[in-house]
């Protein structure tokens, strides 16, 4: 989900999936390349599917329906594959965190959609991965040179330029779930590498959608809404694209090296500017991209220095 195996880059839209760490192998780059643009556009509209929801259902019940559109798609290929026994799971404790982590993730992100146009909301979500090399460096006790320091913090006050008040500028309690949502994120993202010590994927992938539905559920009840006879098919859609988005996502980072796929994920901001002027004619002002430059460029740098650790085995 934006994710190097060492943290660097964590994709926005798939945070709202399932926080994942892929380990990439070196083969066909061209092929993990257009895997990652198309894990790219599912994630993105997938996401302006939840915007939709968010202008109609409260935040906690489109969390909740976003999860439970995803089981489907974890559970039937391992009940076709005689494969449910992969499901139990080992460290419940760690992965009850992660689902709480996911539950106010995507909680707050669809909080900021329904306030926010999707380009904005990516920009602040665009500090991730910095937030995750960060937390990686202080507490897995991954090496972090001062240069990646320095960009983790240039990249965090590129958030805060986003964020200043301003006339027609991002509404401030939307950036502030966006940037709780993405902190979440990497939290999650953090957990999930810990799990990858002692759990395989699909049960990660399971009890994260398991805990988020029912814990989400449990708390949207008392304002639940019914859902419009013409929203079902876009919720199964929304799990469809989740799952396009996974498959693809995993594949580029199985036929290609981190370094090279995973800035690729910034390209979502250019699906967000792209889908709100489309569907909702908006476009971000001009701090929002200065903002969003300045973390990406950040973000681009902490990508270059993986790789040149990759390379060189050093930091």
């Amino acid at each position: 989900m934006f994710a190097s195996s060492q943290g660097a880059l964590a994709h926005p839209a798939a945070s709202r999936g399932i926080p994942y760490s892929p380990r990439p192998m070196k083969s066909g780059s061209a092929q993990g390349v257009t895997a990652m643009f198309i894990a790219v556009a599912a994630f993105s509209f997938m996401d302006a599917l939840l915007k939709l929801f968010a202008a109609h259902y409260p935040p906690l019940q489109v969390s909740a329906l976003r999860a439970l559109a995803s089981l489907p798609f974890v559970i039937l290929p391992l009940l076709v594959q005689g494969r449910l026994a992969e499901l139990k799971v080992r460290r419940v404790g760690l992965h009850l965190l992660r689902g709480l982590l996911g539950v106010v993730m995507l909680a707050s992100f669809v909080y900021a959609l329904a306030a926010a146009p999707l380009a904005s909301v990516y920009s602040i979500y665009m500090a991730a991965p910095l937030l995750i090399a960060a937390l990686a460096a202080w507490w897995l006790g991954e090496r972090a040179d001062l240069g990646r320091w320095l960009a983790i913090i240039v990249g965090l006050i590129g958030v805060l330029v986003i964020l200043q008040p301003r006339p027609g500028g991002l509404a401030l309690a939307a950036g502030i779930a966006a940037s709780i949502s993405a902190l979440c994120y990497a939290l999650a993202v953090i957990t999930a590498r810990v799990l990858t010590r002692s759990e395989n994927s699909p049960s990660m992938v399971f009890s994260f959608l398991l805990i988020v539905s029912v814990i989400a559920g449990g708390l949207a009840l008392p304002d639940w809404v019914p859902i419009r006879a013409g929203d079902w098919l876009l919720i199964a859609a929304t799990g469809g694209l989740g799952a396009i988005g996974q498959h693809y996502i995993t594949e580029a980072f199985r036929h290609a090296p981190a370094a090279v796929v995973a800035p690729i994920e910034y390209t979502a901001l250019l699906w967000g500017v792209g889908i709100d002027w489309v569907f909702w004619q908006v476009l971000p002002d001009g701090v929002i991209l200065s903002g969003a430059g300045i973390i990406i460029a950040a973000g681009a740098y902490v990508a270059w220095r993986e790789k040149i650790t990759a390379t060189h085995g050093s930091p």
